[in-house]
């Protein structure tokens, strides 16, 4: 069976390791490289340890609407800052906040500190909509915390392309 079918169930456990991450892009066959570091909460914490890795480093922003009946994980280029009133407008959404600790563990399986791309592996059934800064598509490689704040996961721009559309989560690429 290829991995792309084979890992597609998704229905396991939450995310509660970084093995479970290397597992998943070594079943999808997509190569990366492995940073490891002291725990970091910020981008600026971050940095210090982003010297010797090459691509862009993002940020991760999981928000909801108002009614907290959308949820949005928010991929831009980490020294970009997200102007939530316009992309309120973007996503033609009445107001976005920053989501709880309790539903950023509920839909993507994570701690605060540690949003990233890879929490989609725990949302099967999709309720994540996924929204990137269009400038990215112009990234070799790209940078995420593996789940776990302690590490930082570089993957090439097409694999991480590849990644997104294994989760079938849906994706829109706008401009910030």
């Amino acid at each position: 069976m290829p991995p792309w079918d084979y890992f597609k169930e998704r229905e396991m456990a939450p995310i509660e390791n970084p093995q479970k991450v290397y597992n998943v892009l070594e079943r999808l066959g997509i190569p990366y490289v492995r940073h490891d570091h002291p725990p970091v909460y910020t981008v600026e914490q971050a940095e210090k340890h982003w010297t010797d890795i090459r691509g862009f480093h993002c940020k991760n922003l999981f928000l909801r609407n108002k009614k907290g009946n959308h949820h949005y994980l928010v991929i831009l280029e980490a020294t970009k800052a997200a102007d939530l009133k316009s992309l309120n407008q973007k996503l033609g959404e009445d107001r976005l906040s920053f989501a709880s600790p309790e539903r950023l563990k509920r839909f993507l399986g994570l701690e605060p500190g540690s949003v990233s791309i890879f929490g989609l592996i725990n949302d099967p059934e999709n309720h994540v909509q996924v929204v990137i800064d269009q400038d990215l598509k112009s990234a070799e490689a790209v940078n995420f915390h593996p789940n776990v704040n302690t590490a930082t996961v570089g993957i090439s721009f097409a694999d991480f392309e590849r990644f997104l559309t294994w989760t079938s989560n849906p994706v829109r690429y706008l401009p910030f």
